[in-house]
């Protein structure tokens, strides 16, 4: 078994931040649907007296939502990280990196850490959007433990997207997959809505959801009010990157070129 080699790694992160920078369009795009989210929902259900989050009266919507729309964004720039693998499969870049004499690990974890990267940067910008509207987090401490919950949810997601990408030829019907998987895991994910009061149905669902944990995370961290114990929120998280980054190896080791 080859080592990892830190190169590589290197190498296809820094390829996955530049080709980031310079798409200034996936930037834009990226936080206009959060402002919009933040704007209308936020903004109206504030202003309306009749709409308190169940279990969250000491803030009002807009500082409920503002953790969950970072979760979204995390969410659909991660799993879209792996369009980069069939784009690199229909160009040929792909088959030239699967010849290199480095491991396959080394590939899945260069991939990972770029599409981590990005979406890191996308989450930072939702929340220094979500500061013009007034969000504020407790305290640096605070911040800082952010950041790490953001890097655990996106490299979870950034490995499933990699499996997906590992094991489809076509961008076109990736994206589609992609969708019918994103939007169940936004919505189940209580990112714009609480998890108490639910239907016991609907709470199972939500519960088996990853996202969830990462939202309510991120919701104990910036405003100090959750759902679950953090230590529950954390095993799980830990778990779900796991086994996501052994699925992406597994199957990347086996894509075709």
């Amino acid at each position: 078994m080859k080592a990892i080699s830190f190169e590589a790694i290197y190498v296809l992160w820094l390829r996955e931040v530049k080709a980031f920078v310079r798409a200034r369009s996936r930037i834009i795009g990226n936080l206009v649907q959060p402002f919009f989210f933040m704007a209308i929902l936020g903004i109206g259900f504030k202003s309306s007296m009749r709409f308190t989050p169940p279990g969250f009266e000491r803030i009002d919507y807009l500082q409920f939502l503002v953790p969950g729309l970072v979760g979204m964004s995390i969410l659909f720039s991660s799993m879209f990280a792996g369009l980069s693998i069939l784009w690199d499969r229909q160009f040929g870049f792909l088959r030239e990196i699967m010849v290199a004499p480095v491991s396959r690990l080394s590939l899945v974890l260069g991939r990972v850490a770029g599409g981590m990267t990005t979406t890191l940067l996308q989450a930072l910008s939702i929340l220094l959007v979500a500061h013009v509207f007034g969000f504020r987090i407790k305290g640096v401490a605070e911040f800082f433990f952010s950041l790490v919950l953001m890097i655990l949810i996106g490299v979870g997601f950034v490995g499933m997207g990699v499996a997906f990408a590992s094991k489809m030829e076509d961008m076109h019907g990736f994206q589609i997959v992609m969708n019918f998987i994103i939007m169940p895991i936004f919505f189940l994910s209580g990112a714009l809505f609480p998890l108490e009061g639910l239907p016991s149905w609907l709470s199972f669902l939500m519960y088996l959801d990853p996202l969830t944990y990462g939202v309510d995370a991120l919701r104990k961290v910036m405003l100090g009010i959750s759902h679950f114990p953090v230590a529950v929120d954390l095993s799980i998280l830990f778990s779900f990157c796991a086994v996501m980054l052994t699925l992406g190896s597994i199957f990347f080791s086996q894509c075709e070129v």
